[in-house]
């Protein structure tokens, strides 16, 4: 018997490599969105509870819940896609300016 480990991947063959490497990216891939749906929540929970301050804090809720909007927009809505990028650009003028 040694101290030391046995490294189980360089006894495997390539299939089985391969195998465990996509086992092991898809878990990463589930922990990374699991953590964003977590921090997702999270975040508009506080955007819904916590009152805005100020007109610029309205915005960045605004902005938040534009960009969901957008986002569910089919491709071919471009009409609409447009009206968000424009009040986007308008809420970033207007943040610079004050």
């Amino acid at each position: 018997m040694t101290d030391h480990p046995v490294d189980l991947d360089k006894h495997r063959g390539m299939a089985a490599q391969k195998a465990t490497d996509l086992r092991r990216a898809l878990a990463d891939v589930e922990t990374n969105v699991r953590q964003l749906r977590e921090r997702e929540a999270d975040l508009e929970h506080r955007l819904m509870t916590v009152p805005a301050m100020s007109w610029p804090e309205a915005a960045v809720k605004a902005r938040y819940l534009l960009n969901l909007y957008a986002a569910s927009l089919p491709v071919e809505d471009t009409r609409h896609r447009a009206l968000v990028s424009a009040l986007l650009d308008d809420f970033a003028r207007l943040s610079e300016e004050s």
